[in-house]
């Protein structure tokens, strides 16, 4: 099956998931399902669900047992069992776009936790048209919830002592956006998160040890630029302008496949060198 449906413009091939655990570092090919640590603190979790086997990241606080979840595209059971097995109480719902391998657990997820749903507004109309994407998909149209809290560019998403900064990533979709993983500095932890505007930190400061690229950027590809609101120059733009200038050991942690690096992607990657 080629899982570029949505996502990347290259064949992501059907590989077995094992569980590993270990500090950030570009996985191996049988290394879909990753269990990381930073300092001992920050779980995170990554389980490809769906069809189109999305990348929907688990990432929670283990002293404060606090979490977000990232694009929960389906199996939210399985997404349950996790939140379960490490006592986490989900803080907020991130859906790095709206095409429904991304956001086809939405309102599930919504229900069982009650937290709140953020997404960048320019992609609320590609969410309100969820039963076209399934239709296109051959697939039953997935329970839809009411979308009113908003990121945008330079805000700052908050769970017990982590933060995920948002950069507006646009060209696969609108509204697309990376999030950038840092821990907080002693004394600005919070156990509640909240979606505030506030200057990016640069990415060499103590503590930043990720990047969720969504389906910006893929190791060794980028998002395809066909479907609505695809734009193919601003897709090179957002990657060349806000991903490329991070540091080139910070890891990569695509929306579909396995991860890279930015050190990577700078020499190799075909369409933004």
């Amino acid at each position: 099956m080629e899982l570029a449906s949505f996502g990347s413009r290259t064949e992501i091939p059907s590989i077995p998931c094992q569980p590993v655990r270990d500090v950030p570092r570009i996985a191996g090919p049988n290394s879909l399902l990753y269990w990381d640590a930073m300092d001992e603190r920050l779980i995170h979790e990554v389980i490809p669900v769906g069809m189109l086997q999305c990348n929907c990241s688990i990432l929670g606080d283990a002293v404060t047992h606090d979490a977000v979840v990232v694009d929960p595209g389906d199996e939210i059971e399985q997404i349950l069992k996790v939140l379960h097995r490490h006592g986490l109480n989900v803080r907020a719902i991130v859906s790095t776009h709206t095409h429904i391998d991304h956001v086809g657990g939405l309102a599930e997820l919504h229900r069982a936790t009650g937290a709140p749903v953020l997404i960048h507004e320019a992609d609320l109309e590609l969410y309100r048209h969820l039963d076209i994407q399934a239709d296109w998909l051959g697939v039953p149209t997935p329970a839809m919830t009411d979308i009113n809290d908003f990121v945008k560019e330079s805000d700052t998403i908050r769970w017990g002592g982590f933060a995920a900064h948002v950069l507006h990533t646009p060209g696969h979709t609108p509204g697309s956006i990376s999030l950038l993983i840092e821990l907080q500095h002693e004394g600005k932890s919070e156990s509640t998160p909240r979606s505030e505007t506030a200057p990016l930190q640069h990415a060499n400061a103590r503590g930043v040890s990720r990047l969720l690229s969504g389906d910006t950027l893929f190791q060794g590809s980028i998002g395809r630029t066909d479907l609505w609101g695809g734009s193919f120059p601003d897709i090179v733009s957002s990657i060349r302008e806000k991903l490329l200038v991070l540091p080139e050991d910070l890891v990569v942690y695509p929306g579909h496949g396995d991860t890279t690096s930015i050190g990577f992607e700078r020499t190799h990657n075909p369409f933004v060198r």
